[in-house]
């Protein structure tokens, strides 16, 4: 039998929670009054004389109370008072929770909505109301919201579920917790489920904040409610609350307002798979998924600026899906192969196949052969367009034949390359949350083993216990033979999801970068026009966009013998084999690579150096190419033009510059700031937004020569989104005034101007801007400086210290590498300092500087300023 207590009010001093927004509320229920303790900030709104335009109806879960929303009641006030939106916030504690009045009685979730109705009711709430709801009580809201959809305008859910499947167990740790003997000792007769939710912070909740959650919980008659909230959970079909749990997760397909979804994605309850639910159920939802963040996402991350900026706008203006233009512009990615279909020239050379021995070399006919039949063959396995297909296959033919028979039939191809890293890569696969998974043995087994979801199919055929143990489905042999002669579907619309490519993850976790088929083509049509890559064209991609696109242009290509997760791998040898294979005039090659492949030139043969004489355009993007490259690249293809183009996974090409243009600019620059990446491809227009003095890009971009700021772009073929990040895909669009037109625009996160001639050049990442007490100091300049001293090989800048009073300290590679860490000796140090033309605190040398995975070449500037201020502050000097 559980005790009966009154409400009270919390104690003073709990941190983070204005007491002035503490409130007891009295509610007439089934011929009782129960009281309850309600978080509420219309008083403090009246005390400003503003009205509010809606409310923001906040519901705790279990074992949390109320003060799980103290930032978001803060921010809201702030912000009302500040002369924006003013959101009225009410967050009652539940009934037997917090510190409301524990009746003795056992609630149910029913009950509990019923509750929360005759709560609304009698604080005279009737609308506007957006629910925000997180754990369980994420279902209590939305069945409030399904019970009063009249009074409904919006909802925020935060790591909920209002759907169990019959044939899915419930997670682990409720498992675990629904256990007969372990269900009362461990939520009520101890606090063993309150703390093992409080330890689910990511980072560990600090001591006191920890300490506020536990204090209405304090003793076992406090803690009776946790047991019942837990005991409540509808794991069975024939659990008494499971009806209503089905009539909210059914009722909700009917609620015709904007939802926002904030997922923490290291939940070991609430995982991916009720986010997947709930995006199908609602009707139209927005998700941001937060893959550092847990179950306790409300204390991890900023969920509550992002709340109030997306009720700002919940559902934008979509800009208008770009048109295909006129031309081949129209044709999709696979119409080559169909062009090509009966034409036995080469298409694709594999200087590795994955079984070894002797090249591989594919004709037109046999790939577009192959295509269809995979198309059909995964037709027939169960793949339908819109469905999700994680390519976990190392560059090749196989690579090839599965992305264009995906994109045929509609499907989505998740691509994210092996460069990632393996938890890089587990991180952006199951963020993807593929329907199927095709792979070679390496990414199926870690498909297997790191539980990646969806359907397995692998590119061989495996012995039948190999099969079991992977979980594999189907092989390519078995699908090819499936769809032999098989019809296709309907082709896929032009502004539908083709694709999601994963950045670098060299400034942050990988992000998912959207395509959809036109902006493809468009992709492709830029290529075409700016380098003269056709039909016919000979190309080498040791990049791995470029090669998935050289098919959809034509173009004989081959993939030289690597290690494709170190593009350092690749030797002057390999590329050489791999230009005369195809007979290659086009060479694409990451900085890395260039640095290795020019580094390994010495080797190579009479015959090596004859094939690479026939290259006419050699290309190096990916990041910041130093002159001394291109011209020992230049050196080892006399005929060829070197060229630097500019963009990322948002927009692969956006400028270029030639060698001539990094000469000319060389002298023009005179120790000025970037590095120069040419003017605009043609369709490409580039604006700068310029910085304040606090770093920030608040200027409204415009083409002003010499303004340092944020590079803003826009063209056809930009992404059409982020995967799962909502938040991320409304930082990226500038603003009301950059949407003129129907034109798209993004922000890409480069520092960088613009000079008299209209080239852009590019002075580093916006978050690595240092920002001192005398100004701004963007990096790339100063690293370049650096780098121009005979013993540096390269040079990273660093920015130590609270942002605004912020000390640039330089981080040194030299020629001759050292083995340890260590400060810089003064004759070095005084160069260096002399050299950067900057301010420097302190001038450290390393044996390495750290760089992205993928393209070896980008410096982790915040990896250094992490490592470089632990070492000012006295700490022993490890690798960064």
């Amino acid at each position: 039998m559980n005790r009966a207590a009154p409400a009270a009010l919390p104690p003073s001093g709990l941190p983070g929670l204005d007491a002035r927004f503490s409130r007891l509320v009295e509610v007439r229920s089934a011929g009782a009054t129960r009281t309850w303790h309600v978080l509420d900030n219309a008083a403090r709104l009246a005390e400003l004389r503003i009205a509010p335009t809606g409310t923001l109806l906040c519901v705790h879960g279990n074992p949390t109370w109320s003060y799980l929303w103290r930032r978001l009641l803060s921010a809201a006030t702030a912000q009302a008072a500040a002369g924006g939106t003013a959101w009225r916030v009410v967050a009652p504690d539940q009934l037997e929770m917090g510190f409301s009045e524990r009746t003795g009685e056992r609630r149910t979730l029913p009950r509990r909505v019923r509750d929360l109705g005759e709560l609304t009711a009698e604080l005279g709430i009737d609308g506007p109301v957006v629910t925000v709801g997180h754990d369980w009580g994420g279902v209590v809201a939305l069945g409030w919201a399904v019970d009063h959809a009249d009074q409904l305008s919006g909802i925020v859910s935060l790591n909920t579920a209002v759907h169990q499947a019959p044939e899915t167990p419930v997670p682990a740790p409720l498992r675990l917790a629904l256990l007969p003997p372990v269900l009362g000792a461990s939520t009520a007769g101890t606090p063993a489920f309150l703390e093992a939710t409080l330890a689910l912070g990511h980072p560990p909740l600090p001591g006191p904040v920890k300490d506020a959650f536990r204090a209405p919980y304090r003793g076992a008659d406090r803690r009776q409610g946790i047991r019942d909230f837990v005991a409540d959970i509808p794991a069975e079909p024939g659990h008494p609350s499971r009806p209503e749990l089905d009539r909210i997760a059914e009722g909700i397909r009917h609620l015709d307002v904007p939802a926002l979804l904030l997922w923490g994605a290291r939940d070991p309850v609430f995982q991916d798979r009720y986010l997947d639910d709930l995006f199908a159920r609602l009707r139209h939802p927005s998700v941001h998924r937060f893959p550092d963040a847990g179950h306790l996402i409300a204390e991890d991350v900023d969920y509550a600026s992002a709340a109030l900026a997306w009720l700002d706008d919940p559902a934008p203006e979509a800009t208008p899906a770009a048109e295909p233009p006129p031309g081949i512009g129209g044709a999709p990615l696979w119409s080559v192969l169909d062009e090509l279909r009966d034409s036995p020239d080469t298409a694709l050379v594999e200087l590795a196949p994955p079984a070894g021995g002797a090249a591989r070399v594919v004709s037109w006919r046999l790939l577009s052969r192959r295509v269809r039949e995979l198309a059909a063959g995964l037709t027939a396995a169960g793949v339908r367009p819109g469905h999700r297909v994680s390519l976990l296959v190392p560059p090749g033919a196989d690579l090839t034949a599965a992305l264009y028979a995906c994109l045929r039939i509609g499907a989505i191809v998740v691509v994210a390359d092996a460069g990632l890293g393996l938890r890089g890569l587990s991180r952006a696969v199951t963020g993807a949350r593929p329907d199927h998974v095709i792979g070679a043995l390496p990414g199926l087994a870690a498909a297997r083993a790191l539980r990646w979801p969806g359907q397995r199919i692998a590119i061989a055929r495996y012995p039948a216990p190999v099969r079991r143990l992977l979980g594999i489905s189907a092989s390519f042999g078995e699908l090819a033979a499936r769809g032999r002669g098989a019809a296709l579907p309907p082709e896929p619309a032009p502004a539908d999801t083709a694709a999601v490519l994963f950045t670098s993850g060299s400034t942050g976790p990988a992000k998912g970068v959207v395509y959809t088929h036109v902006e493809l083509q468009a992709l492709r049509d830029a290529l075409a026009r700016q380098y003269g890559v056709g039909i016919g064209t000979g190309l080498v991609a040791g990049f791995a966009p470029f090669a998935l696109l050289g098919p959809a242009l034509g173009a004989r290509s081959a993939t030289p013998d690597m290690d494709v997760t170190s593009p350092a791998t690749l030797t002057a040898s390999a590329v050489a084999d791999a230009v005369a294979a195809v007979d290659a005039t086009v060479v694409f090659l990451s900085p890395a690579a260039v640095a290795n492949v020019v580094a390994t030139a010495g080797s190579l043969t009479p015959d090596r150096r004859r094939a690479l004489t026939g290259v006419r355009t050699v290309l190096s993007a990916g990041a910041p190419v130093a002159r001394e490259l291109l011209e020992g690249v230049a050196a080892l293809m006399p005929s060829a033009t070197a060229s630097t183009p500019y963009g990322m996974t948002e927009g692969l090409l956006l400028t270029s510059a030639t060698l001539d243009d990094v000469r000319e600019a060389a002298v023009e620059a005179d120790g000025g700031a970037g590095v120069l990446v040419g003017p605009p491809v043609d369709g490409v227009e580039v604006r700068i937004a310029a910085l304040d003095r606090s770093g920030a890009a608040t200027g409204e971009p415009a083409v002003v020569p010499g303004v340092a700021g944020e590079i803003v772009v826009s063209a056809d073929h930009l992404r059409d989104g982020y995967d799962r990040l909502e938040l991320t895909q409304r930082e990226a669009a500038h603003g009301p005034a950059m949407e003129s037109g129907g034109r798209r625009w993004h922000r890409t996160g480069d520092v960088g101007h613009l000079d008299e001639a209209g080239r852009l050049w590019v002075e580093g990442r916006l978050v690595h801007v240092v920002v001192t007490a005398e100004g701004v100091i963007t990096p790339v300049g100063p690293e370049q400086r650096i780098g121009e001293l005979p013993e540096v090989a390269r040079a990273g800048l660093a920015g130590v210290g609270p942002r605004g009073t912020q000390q640039a300290v330089a981080v040194v590679e030299l020629r001759n590498p050292v083995r340890r860490p260590r400060l810089a000796d003064a004759e070095l140090a005084e160069r260096v300092r002399s050299a950067a033309g900057v301010p420097l605190a302190a001038v450290l040398v390393v044996p390495r500087l750290p760089t992205d995975i993928r393209h070896n070449s980008k410096v982790d500037r915040t990896r250094l300023s992490r490592w470089a201020a632990r070492v000012l502050r006295g700490e022993r000097m490890t690798r960064p």
